[in-house]
C-alpha cells in the first residue's frame, strides 16, 4: 500500500515538474459554411487571436485561448440576367479547449494532433445583399431603396435577423512546429443550431494559420 502511494506520489511530482505553459499567437484563413436545408457556398474569413498549451508529458497537452474568427456563408441566385449575393458574416469570440498528442519528427520540429470541443459567442456580424447585372441604368441601391429592403441588416437582435448566438462544437487540428513556429490546420463542426426550426443551419469552418510560440 505503501509503496504504491509513494509511486503515485512520485508520478505526480514528476507531471508536475515537467509542465509548462507555452503562449503563442495565430492568424489564419477561415473557408466556412452552413450546414441545414439551407442552399448556401463556403465563404472566406478570417482569424487571430492567442493561444496557451500546458505540456504535461512530451507526449500529451492541453491547448485552450481566444480567438476572434469570422465565419459565415454566402448564397447566389441569378434570374434574367441579374444575380443576387447575400453574405451572411457573424464575428465569434471562440474558447477551444482540446487534448494535444505531439510527435516528434526531427530535432525542433514535431507534428502536434489536437481534439475537443469549443465554445463560441456572436459578437457582431451583418447580413448583406448585393445585386449585379442587367439592372435597367439603376444602381442596386436606388433598386433597394424603390423595394424598401434594407441590403445590410444585423444578424443578432430582434431588429435584425435574430441569429442565436452561442455556438458549440467539435473542433480537431493538426500543426506542423519547427523551432518556435508553426502551421496549422483546423476543423470545426458546430452542434447547436443557429435558429429554431428542423433544418436550421450550423456552422462548419475548416481553416488553415500561421503561428509563433513565445
Amino acid at each position: 500500500m505503501k509503496k504504491g502511494l509513494i509511486l503515485a506520489l512520485f508520478a505526480l511530482v514528476s507531471v508536475v515538474s515537467y509542465s509548462q505553459i507555452t503562449w503563442s499567437g495565430k492568424v489564419g484563413m477561415n473557408m466556412s459554411n452552413f450546414t441545414g436545408d439551407m442552399e448556401t457556398d463556403m465563404r472566406v474569413g478570417f482569424n487571430v487571436g492567442v493561444g496557451a498549451e500546458y505540456q504535461f508529458t512530451d507526449l500529451w497537452s492541453l491547448h485552450s485561448g481566444l480567438m476572434f474568427s469570422q465565419k459565415g456563408a454566402k448564397a447566389e441566385v441569378s434570374e434574367e440576367g441579374i444575380t443576387a449575393t447575400t453574405k451572411f458574416n457573424p464575428m465569434y469570440l471562440q474558447i477551444p479547449v482540446m487534448a494535444g498528442v505531439r510527435f516528434n519528427v526531427m530535432d525542433n520540429q514535431n507534428v502536434v494532433v489536437k481534439f475537443g470541443p469549443y465554445i463560441g459567442v456572436g459578437i457582431a456580424g451583418k447580413c448583406k445583399v448585393d445585386i449585379s447585372g442587367d439592372l435597367g441604368g439603376y444602381s442596386a441601391e436606388e433598386i433597394f431603396d424603390y423595394l424598401g429592403v434594407e441590403n445590410d441588416v444585423s444578424l443578432y437582435g430582434d431588429d435584425g435577423l435574430g441569429m442565436k448566438r452561442f455556438d458549440f462544437g467539435l473542433g480537431v487540428g493538426v500543426a506542423y512546429e519547427f523551432d518556435k513556429f508553426f502551421v496549422g490546420l483546423d476543423g470545426e463542426f458546430g452542434l447547436v443550431k443557429l435558429a429554431d426550426g428542423d433544418g436550421a443551419p450550423r456552422n462548419i469552418n475548416f481553416s488553415i494559420g500561421v503561428g509563433y510560440k513565445f
